[in-house]
């Protein structure tokens, strides 16, 4: 009867591979993961190559080396920011506090990655220093009136200055202005003067109109004399329907002349006519 041999014993490298295997599998899990990318569809992903850039990807899924590449996000949705409130002085020495907003996008992520640090910072800062020097050189009548024309000016000044960094801005807008209370009260006053001013123009050419209308119907008048006495009845008329107890006797304008020709035509009353004096013979005449 023979006996069975004990069976051999795995050698040494065939357990280092199993084991350098499994720590294979191991590690090549998470590195999966990390070379596997998703970017939204408003989104870029901006690739370096051991420190060099690559260029930009997206969106949707892709790959990179793990390690050896890296991945940086750019958001190419607009951003709205708030500059913060400035004190401004104007070209006429006024003091005031103007806040905007900016709206921008990037539009050349690599740009906006490579040659600014923090992109949305820079543009606030720009934003600011350039609302202050605007704003400076204009008046306060300009600045509360002319507010379209600053605002163009704003934008254009602030996105020259970012396009370097493949930012785009397409909107300023200065969104309130605070003036001092003194100058309120006198802006006040200003506007006050000015609608009296108005209303006293508008009351000399009505006054002046109506003048000239007087003067035409005083003509018309002159060539018709009935006309007035039509105008008589129609302010009787008028004054019976107010319901006093006024009544008015309209006379004939006709009467009234013929009454003063005929004063005239008689030397006057007789009561302006004194008594006649008698005349008294003078000694010389009684002598004679």
């Amino acid at each position: 009867m023979t006996s069975s041999s004990p069976p051999a014993e795995p050698s040494q490298p065939n357990l280092l591979a199993r084991f350098l295997t499994a720590i294979g599998y191991v590690m090549a899990i998470p590195l999966f993961f990390i070379a596997i990318k998703i970017v939204q569809e408003y989104e870029r992903g901006v690739i370096f190559r051991l420190g060099r850039l690559v260029g930009a990807r997206g969106p949707g899924l892709f790959f990179i080396l793990p390690i050896v590449e890296r991945m940086v996000k750019v958001d190419l949705r607009v951003v709205t920011m708030d500059v913060p409130r400035q004190d401004v002085i104007t070209r006429d020495n006024v003091t005031v506090k103007v806040d905007a907003v900016v709206y921008f996008r990037v539009v050349n992520p690599e740009d906006a990655v490579v040659k600014v640090m923090d992109y949305i910072r820079a543009t606030s800062l720009v934003a600011q220093t350039t609302l202050r020097s605007v704003l400076g050189q204009s008046d306060l009548d300009e600045l509360l009136s002319k507010r379209d024309e600053l605002n163009q000016r704003l934008q254009q000044i602030i996105d020259e200055a970012t396009e370097p960094w493949g930012i785009k801005v397409t909107i300023v807008e200065v969104r309130d202005v605070s003036l001092p209370a003194d100058m309120i009260n006198a802006m006040s006053r200003q506007a006050q003067a000015e609608r009296e001013r108005r209303a006293k123009v508008i009351h000399a050419e009505g006054e002046f109109e109506a003048a000239a209308r007087l003067a035409e119907a005083g003509d018309v008048m002159a060539e018709h004399p009935v006309t007035l006495q039509l105008r008589y009845l129609q302010t009787l008329s008028e004054i019976a329907s107010e319901k006093n107890s006024t009544i008015v006797f309209p006379l004939p304008i006709d009467l009234i002349n013929m009454f003063l020709v005929g004063q005239q035509g008689n030397g006057g009353p007789a009561a302006n006519r004194g008594p006649r004096r008698r005349e008294v013979p003078s000694r010389e005449e009684e002598s004679g």
